[in-house]
């Protein structure tokens, strides 16, 4: 179906990395919607454009593969195509949210594995999702402010509703994300500092026998203890100042 359109709008229309937009010419309205595809056998996130014309009350999707448009329908038609993208887009956020409250009950149970790697892949198609619902949501509304008298009788509002709805849910899963990456990010600083904490106990514990080891091990003369049982008398001044040292030890760190 061929529809005179300036050159503009139809790069517009050819390009599936298109954002969303709306523009109204003359009695020819463009609705392009880039929305989040979500394949439910692979549980993987695609981006696409979808580019609509509406002249007449008439509805026509653009076919990328053919080059052209395609009779869609009227408003009704546009209402459920574009529903059935938005309820698999909400699905999908859900079964993130589940994902995410998995993850953070094994977080709080310390059994959790790959936290890093988890939180990542929930997090990249969190924001894809953010954005460009974000970006379709603005769209949306000014098509709605032009059509508003056509389009009563199709439950648009809920529809708008849905894509508000997906656009605050996945902030607010978002927002959650990045909750549980301070607290595991606090919980690895935690286990850091006591890792390093026993690293300096057990420094500080050889500490004295290595100042005593040191001592009588220097190649000079005049050393004490260098008669008859010396080694012996080494040692019994090492204990002696190493449990002086573990007790100034414990009363630190009870205190």
């Amino acid at each position: 179906m061929k529809f005179s359109l300036n050159q503009y709008l139809i790069d517009d229309i050819e390009n599936n990395e298109h954002p969303s937009d709306f523009n109204v010419q003359k009695d020819i309205g463009i609705l392009i919607l880039r929305l989040p595809y979500i394949d439910i056998e692979k549980e993987k996130i695609e981006i696409n454009s979808y580019a609509f014309l509406i002249k007449d009350d008439k509805v026509y999707k653009y076919n990328r593969k053919i080059k052209d448009f395609e009779n869609l329908g009227d408003f009704k038609d546009l209402h459920n195509y574009l529903d059935l993208i938005v309820d698999k887009i909400l699905a999908k956020i859900n079964r993130l949210h589940v994902k995410i409250s998995k993850m953070e009950d094994e977080l709080y149970d310390n059994k959790i594995k790959n936290f890093s790697e988890v939180w990542l892949e929930c997090k990249k198609e969190l924001v894809l999702i953010e954005r460009t619902m974000g970006h379709a949501l603005i769209v949306f509304e000014r098509f709605l402010r032009v059509y508003k008298e056509k389009i009563e009788n199709y439950s648009f509002a809920d529809l708008n509703e849905h894509i508000e709805r997906s656009h605050s849910f996945t902030k607010a899963a978002i927002e959650k994300l990045d909750y549980l990456y301070d607290f595991y990010q606090t919980k690895q600083d935690e286990k850091m500092n006591n890792l390093m904490f026993i690293f300096t106990i057990i420094s500080a514990v050889f500490l004295p026998l290595s100042l005593v080891t040191g001592f009588f091990g220097m190649n000079t003369g005049g050393l004490p203890f260098t008669e008859d049982n010396g080694t012996f008398k080494v040692v019994i001044l090492s204990v002696i100042f190493e449990a002086i040292f573990l007790v100034w030890i414990y009363k630190l760190i009870k205190k």
